[in-house]
């Protein structure tokens, strides 16, 4: 069964700092069951990026991609999106 999706208060200004820097983004939000919430590309740079709040953890599917090493970017502010990689 599909989970709600919920999109986190702080998702759209770290989704508009990450255009302003030149990211192009996908928003992903809207397919929930733990799918990252943002697909970000900068020239050759592919980021699989999670929004999360100050205090917002991982879904247990998300940790379990992130060990098998998959590369999702938590990113909790602005400042977090200006300093992505």
């Amino acid at each position: 069964m599909r989970r709600a999706a919920k999109v986190d208060a702080n998702h759209q200004a770290i989704r508009s700092a990450l255009r302003r820097c030149g990211w192009k983004v996908i928003d992903l939000s809207r397919a929930g069951n733990g799918v990252p919430d943002l697909l970000a590309l900068k020239g050759e740079s592919l980021r699989l990026v999670e929004v999360k709040s100050d205090k917002g953890k991982l879904t247990a599917w998300q940790a379990l991609l992130q060990l098998e090493g998959w590369p999702i970017h938590i990113l909790r502010s602005v400042d977090d999106a200006i300093a992505l990689r």
